[in-house]
């Protein structure tokens, strides 16, 4: 086989949707994997992860894949996972991650009496709690997530199919992202607005601890004369470039917002748009990443006191 020039490296594939499926045990990967199978995915389960990139960075192949990576491979660990993502950032690959409440994970466990694989000799709950942690940077950087918490296997296929069956060369997957500055701009994003200039609900004492998900807290950054226009500008931008990017053939397409600390307007701008565009029928996940890394310590600090 000839080696690949350096342009030709660095030059992601077009017309090939290329899919990174993870999460912890438990939570449906693999039903997802063959979910994806059945959709004309060519999968390939409990891949190593160093075997990934001589993958993708051979000759396209023009079929779509699926990728199921396992915290179980021999040569898994959180950095080389976030290494990989970064090395395969300007390839448009995407990161599904499949979420479960570790409560739910542990009641499945129960019932099936299954061990689990983090915790052989341990009770399920331990090796809940070390799995949550190793995948916890993970999980903040993908692309589309799905919590599989109050679905049942059919659900979950309904869900893989909303956003990866048809044509899966063409079909576009959103994600609206909100994120802090304080530390850094989100990777991955293709279009990003600074909502900085908006009027600020953390000098408000009775709104300070609540997020942007909040009514009130919306209500208020909503109250700001520069927002409606602002809103309406991106709001028609992305109108004008969704449809050009679908006929481009573009897989998915980031949108991010950021403010001083990732709670409130960025939330809220990022919960407006997605909705919005939500209810117009396009494929929309909505992502917070400083909720969630909130979200995940609260839960690996209770799972830890247990």
């Amino acid at each position: 086989m000839s080696e690949l020039s350096d342009d030709e490296r660095d030059t992601p594939r077009t017309g090939t949707r290329t899919v990174l499926v993870t999460g912890p045990s438990g939570a449906g990967r693999s039903t997802a994997i063959r979910a994806l199978e059945d959709l004309g995915y060519e999968v390939i389960d409990n891949l190593p992860l160093s075997l990934v990139p001589p993958l993708l960075e051979g000759p396209p192949h023009g079929k779509a894949l699926a990728l199921g990576i396992d915290t179980r491979n021999r040569d898994f660990s959180t950095a080389a996972f976030l290494e990989l993502i970064d090395r395969l950032d300007s390839r448009g690959v995407e990161l599904l991650y499949l979420d479960c409440a570790a409560d739910v994970l542990l009641r499945r466990y129960s019932e099936t009496r299954r061990r689990h694989p983090m915790a052989p000799a341990d009770s399920p709950a331990v090796g809940i709690a070390r799995e949550f942690d190793l995948l916890k940077p993970i999980q903040v950087r993908a692309e589309i997530l799905i919590d599989t918490s109050d679905l049942t296997i059919h659900d979950l296929r309904a869900e893989i199919d909303r956003w990866f069956g048809g044509s899966p060369e063409h079909r576009l997957a959103l994600s609206v992202h909100s994120f802090s500055y304080k530390r850094g701009l989100s990777r991955g994003l293709d279009m990003v607005f600074d909502v900085r200039f908006l009027r600020n609900p953390y000098w408000e004492p009775a709104l300070r601890q609540k997020d942007g998900q909040s009514p009130d807290v919306a209500s208020y950054v909503g109250q700001d004369p520069r927002y409606d226009a602002f809103f309406d500008q991106v709001l028609k931008l992305t109108q004008l470039l969704l449809p050009a990017y679908v006929e481009e053939g573009k897989s998915y397409l980031s949108i991010g917002f950021g403010c001083t600390g990732g709670q409130h307007r960025s939330v809220t701008l990022a919960e407006h748009l997605g909705n919005t565009l939500a209810e117009a029928g396009w494929q929309v996940s909505i992502r917070h990443r400083e909720l969630e890394r909130r979200a995940a310590s609260s839960g690996s600090a209770a799972q830890a006191r247990k």
